[in-house]
């Protein structure tokens, strides 16, 4: 696999994590830290499609309305999604 095939199988991976994760912390009622440390990588690598950005959006809802609790007590992850990173 050459490395800009490889690159982009991590980047269609890296999205498919993000709903992942938002699905968990909707099963779950928590949103762990690991989980938001992943989302962050995947922000920061910008490995992501609108449809992961929806989804952000939803579990940033969710975390503001107190359906959501979040793990960690910093902001910065839903900070980023809130300021449309």
């Amino acid at each position: 696999m050459s490395d800009s095939s490889e690159n982009r199988f991590i980047i269609r991976r890296s999205g498919f994590m993000i709903r992942t994760l938002v699905q968990s912390a909707f099963r779950t009622g928590c949103l762990s830290v690991a989980s938001e440390g992943l989302i962050r990588q995947v922000l920061e690598m910008k490995g992501y499609e609108a449809s992961d950005l929806e989804a952000l959006e939803v579990l940033y809802e969710a975390l503001n309305s107190g359906q959501i609790e979040r793990e960690a007590r910093g902001n910065n992850v839903m900070m980023m999604v809130n300021s449309g990173h």
